[in-house]
């Protein structure tokens, strides 16, 4: 198992494969990226360091796959963020009309408008924990022509604080367990707790009652 998982840790295109579905994620809300992230820091912190007989010239060879994770991971959550903010700022009718069609987002875009407009900046943050909630940040800051001063700045400290609790709880199944699927399931159990909780911090305040003490 741990030989099978390091081999493919060891390949680019793992890298490539996440970045693409973190890019990607903002428009269609599904996509596992959360998971991927999850579960290569969970192999890269478990897998043994000759694996396959690769050159390991670095003392503590999880470290470079840990940093370049994190790096591709936080990149594309911007990247994504900003696309999805600009089209949306250009085609607004058209993204509110496809929010408008997704159940699923419009029950994510009533939950959060509220949310956003009364607690700003910091709630950009916990709505990216939030099922659907980075799509509704982006994509209804475009929509409601916020001033990109104001947005993106809030977006990359959101994907910076993600990516650091994705590969953050993936690090440490993996140190724990080993690269297992039990250490990558409790990793992913460890990501969705913390979307069930922004949930459940953003929903009161977009019902219009105090959020509980």
């Amino acid at each position: 198992m741990q030989e099978t998982l390091g081999v493919l840790l060891y390949a680019p295109w793992i890298y490539v494969i996440v970045a693409v579905s973190i890019l990607l994620d903002v428009f269609v809300p599904f996509l596992p990226s959360g998971a991927l992230v999850v579960t290569a820091a969970t192999v890269a912190a478990g897998t043994a360091a000759d694996v396959a007989g690769l050159p390991t010239p670095d003392p503590d060879p999880r470290l470079p796959q840990l940093f370049l994770l994190g790096i591709c991971a936080t990149t594309a959550s911007i990247v994504g963020d900003l696309l999805a903010y600009r089209l949306a700022l250009r085609g607004g009718r058209r993204f509110g009309s496809a929010i408008s069609r997704s159940r699923r987002l419009t029950v994510a875009h009533q939950r959060l408008e509220s949310a956003l407009t009364r607690g700003g900046g910091p709630l950009v943050v916990l709505a990216r924990f939030a099922p659907a909630g980075r799509a509704v940040v982006s994509l209804g800051a475009g929509v409601a022509r916020r001033r990109a001063r104001d947005f993106l700045p809030w977006s990359a400290l959101a994907a910076v604080v993600w990516t650091g609790y994705s590969v953050g709880v993936g690090y440490l199944g993996g140190q724990l367990l080993g690269a297992s699927w039990v250490s990558t399931g409790l990793s992913l159990v460890a990501l969705l707790a913390a979307g069930f909780v922004a949930l459940r911090l953003l929903r009161p305040t977009a019902d219009g009652t105090k959020p509980a003490a």
